[in-house]
């Protein structure tokens, strides 16, 4: 039997919370697809753990295997006792920073009055975030602040997306080596996957770089319009666009996702027909 691993982003990937409608049943589909035995799942999220367990409880998302949390900078495995880290990941990453933490790093960067420290929860020993107004150049400030971070021999990885709701950019300085790309590998190496055996599926920025690897992937169809055209663009041959239309659905948020896994594995297509006439 062929194993699967579906690593997905949280919000507005699986999590419903855009403005786009969600399909009926799509989660619930989604839901009885992970519980697979041939398949593994883990939420690759900008969010801290908390804020992870509180979105599984608040949306009735299936719990998983796996959870890469603060964009790539800390990893957790599932074990009979609760979430336990992988310290060798952090081992991993921590040489970057030069054995810094996050409140160093914003020691040197309190020169960008256009940067705003987001609540001590957002704070990781290798995660540093910000808000940042949207009227802010956020090319030319990262800029800067990459410049500020190399003077000092810091290598790091700086991750821009969009908090829509809130009307916020936000700002996420990591190690180099710290990011949803990495930290999917070191998981594939933990746990014995090659590339053909994951399927990723993302909405926003801070998903590009694995959008944009060799690692099937999928943008659900609510997706950023300028993060499509440039993933697209740049990743024609191993990225699926979801359109809608599959077994009825819009292609949004699980739906998406399930689409995505259909075009990638049509075994899997054909179970989820199966399940699907079920139902009717």
């Amino acid at each position: 039997m062929r194993q699967l691993l579906v690593c997905t982003d949280l919000d507005r990937t699986l999590i419903a919370n855009g403005a786009e409608p969600e399909s009926d049943g799509a989660l619930e589909l989604f839901s009885q697809l992970v519980h697979r035995e041939d398949v593994t799942l883990a939420y690759v999220s900008g969010r801290h753990l908390a804020l992870i367990e509180q979105a599984v409880s608040e949306f009735g998302l299936p719990t998983p295997d796996a959870i890469i949390a603060d964009v790539g900078s800390t990893i957790y495995q599932a074990t009979p006792s609760g979430w336990h880290p992988y310290e060798s990941w952090s081992a991993q990453i921590n040489p970057d920073w030069r054995g810094l933490a996050h409140e160093d790093l914003h020691r040197l960067l309190k020169v960008f009055p256009a940067l705003h420290l987001q609540p001590a929860q957002s704070q990781k020993r290798h995660k540093l975030s910000y808000h940042v107004s949207l009227e802010e150049n956020s090319a030319q400030l990262m800029g800067a602040m990459d410049a500020c971070l190399k003077s000092a021999q810091i290598k790091a990885n700086l991750i821009w997306s969009i908090d829509v709701p809130a009307g916020l950019g936000l700002l996420d300085v990591l190690p180099a080596s710290a990011n949803k790309l990495h930290a999917i590998h070191f998981l594939m190496q933990q746990n014995g996957y090659q590339e053909g055996d994951v399927i990723f599926a993302g909405d926003s920025g801070n998903d590009l770089d694995v959008l944009l690897s060799g690692i099937p992937s999928v943008l659900v169809a609510n997706a950023d319009p300028q993060v499509k055209s440039q993933a697209v663009a740049a990743n024609p041959g191993r990225l699926y666009v979801a359109q809608g239309g599959y077994l009825g659905m819009n292609g949004n948020y699980s739906a998406g996702i399930l689409e995505g896994v259909a075009h990638y594995r049509p075994e899997m297509d054909a179970w989820l027909r199966t399940q699907s006439l079920n139902k009717v």
